[in-house]
């Protein structure tokens, strides 16, 4: 789990927000999928071989190169102006290979704008004492601090997302970083029809409240919805978030509509170096002949979780510096 490591004075080191590895998807994933995940990120933008016009492709990769340097901007004038060190902690538990490549990813990508990063390796048979009671979920997350919890994952911040009236602290970072896309993208929004493929509380669920807080109409598709490929072909928006490899088809996508796919799915491909490719949950070639953007994997949305908790990190210290502290509720 990721939390923010409040800042703290550069002569030493500050308490830091705490931030977990990738949290587990509601299907497991092939454990392949995870460990190229990170490596993912840093992938071009564009599939070399795709027959899709790069007129088309949203830069995901690019779009988070420049959002990162803004925050290494933001950061050293922090560090000018108050001596203080924004900070990332993670609380990795066990020795998962995938896990461990990926809470690597967020290290590399804290030294790069000039956070602080932290690490606290657990074993796996840790006691519920050390771990907060980890074996439940819901007692880890009441148990971090909203003000520390950039991956946006506490009750209190998904909550707040959902009441019309109330702002979060801090939205989750990967359909974030899908609005993010977006709107950089000067993607209209309100008043256009809008699908979320997969309603998993990491990604369907708050990417479908974002973009009703923005005033489209969106319809959820999961795994009991009835002629799911009818509703998502009527859609401007589409985000694919359901973990199954390559299932939106072409015909699913409307002409001219915005594909972001979140899927990262490793296909066997016995012509590709590792024995496998990674894909989305959209069809690309299909789907990228009939939308008029669409997001490749990798390059795509990977890049922009990551960049987003690098960001939601930013604001936690900005308050921390601040003295500002989340109301009671």
């Amino acid at each position: 789990m990721a939390l923010a490591a409040h800042c703290q004075r550069r002569a030493g080191a500050g308490r830091p927000a705490a931030s977990s590895p990738r949290p587990l998807p509601a299907v497991a994933p092939r454990p392949v999928v995870l460990a190229a995940a990170a490596a993912a990120a840093a992938a071009p933008a564009a599939p070399s071989s795709s027959s899709v016009p790069a007129s088309k492709l949203i830069d995901g990769k690019g779009i988070a190169d420049t959002i990162r340097s803004e925050i290494a901007a933001e950061v050293a004038a922090m560090k000018a102006e108050t001596g203080l060190t924004p900070g990332l902690a993670v609380v990795l538990v066990g020795a998962r290979k995938d896990s461990e490549t990926y809470v690597r990813s967020k290290k590399k990508a804290c030294a790069e704008v000039g956070f602080d990063s932290f690490g606290t390796d657990l074993p796996a048979d840790v006691s519920e004492e050390e771990l907060l009671k980890h074996i439940s979920e819901k007692r880890i997350l009441d148990a971090i601090s909203i003000d520390k919890d950039v991956d946006g994952f506490h009750p209190l911040n998904i909550g707040c997302l959902a009441m019309r009236g109330r702002d979060p602290l801090f939205v989750p970072c990967t359909p974030k970083g899908c609005i993010e896309l977006l709107e950089r993208l000067h993607v209209p929004i309100a008043g256009r029809k809008a699908c979320v493929i997969g309603r998993s509380n990491i990604v369907g669920m708050p990417a479908a409240l974002l973009l009703q807080r923005r005033d489209a109409t969106v319809t959820m598709v999961h795994s009991k919805t009835p002629d799911a490929a009818r509703i998502c072909a009527e859609a401007d928006i589409v985000i694919a978030a359901c973990g199954v490899t390559e299932m939106v088809k072409g015909e699913w996508i409307k002409p001219g509509a915005v594909v972001i796919d979140v899927g990262i799915n490793a296909k066997d491909d016995p012509t590709a170096k590792k024995g496998y490719r990674l894909v989305g949950d959209v069809d690309f070639e299909a789907a990228g002949a009939r939308a008029s953007l669409i997001t490749p994997v990798p390059g795509g949305v990977g890049p922009m979780t990551i960049a987003m908790l690098l960001q939601n990190t930013l604001e936690s210290a900005r308050r921390a510096a601040q003295g500002i502290k989340a109301p009671a509720h």
